[in-house]
């Protein structure tokens, strides 16, 4: 009786930790391989300044995979942003200011 005793009270004890663990998220899944794509690129550098990609293209960078360069317009700025991405790490490598480049036909129709 008593061991029947400690093993519902045990059971009750892991009842939380159980419930918890149900309700937990999976882990964001981490980038693996090199960014092979301009998308992948545009995309990246987007998520990093806030701009819209205007171009990207591929560039040598430390002489292993390469890297990206993407131009990126900035909405109602004088500036926008050339940033480099590394393949290798999936991140911004450098970000520079240049004038802001126009943003192309289709892409200006759609952000209004």
């Amino acid at each position: 009786m008593r061991s029947r005793s400690l093993a519902l009270g045990a059971g009750l004890a892991l009842l939380p930790a159980l419930v918890l663990q149900a309700g937990t998220h999976r882990p964001r899944r981490r980038a693996i391989g090199t960014v092979r794509t301009a998308r992948e690129a545009r995309s990246i550098a987007e998520q990093e300044t806030g701009g819209v990609a205007v171009s990207a293209r591929r560039i040598p960078l430390n002489g292993a995979s390469g890297g990206w360069e993407v131009d990126l317009h900035m909405p109602r700025e004088d500036r926008g942003w050339r940033c480099i991405v590394d393949c290798d790490t999936h991140m911004v490598f450098t970000r520079t200011r240049i004038p802001n480049p126009p943003l192309k036909a289709r892409r200006a129709q759609g952000r209004r």
